[in-house]
């Protein structure tokens, strides 16, 4: 069974035991963590939300709190000696999928 939930305005792909990361949310590592907002069920009998499927959770364990690799963004415009080079870190979440919890 797999599940597709949102959190962070993004849309993540879960499975049980299955590892994500998501942008950070304010937790602490081996905090429990409930996902309400339930996209898609797939499994023998799909549940597809409109926009959520209704008593849908999916549980979880907060494992870490990092940051990703480095990104660097280089602005730059010809003739002007225009150059601007920042860097970023996205801050995640690491998340261990326990449970998917369907509507009965």
């Amino acid at each position: 069974m797999y599940a597709i939930v949102e959190s962070g305005g993004f849309q993540f792909n879960v499975k049980e035991g299955e590892k994500i990361r998501i942008p950070k949310l304010e937790a602490k590592p081996k905090d429990k963590i409930t996902f309400e907002k339930v996209l898609f069920i797939g499994g023998e009998k799909p549940l597809i939300g409109a926009p959520y499927v209704k008593d849908a959770k999916v549980e979880g364990e907060v494992l870490s709190q990092g940051k990703a690799g480095k990104i660097t963004v280089f602005k730059f415009k010809r003739r002007v000696k225009y150059r601007r080079k920042r860097g970023h870190r996205q801050e995640y979440t690491e998340i261990m999928v326990d449970k998917i919890r369907a509507p009965s």
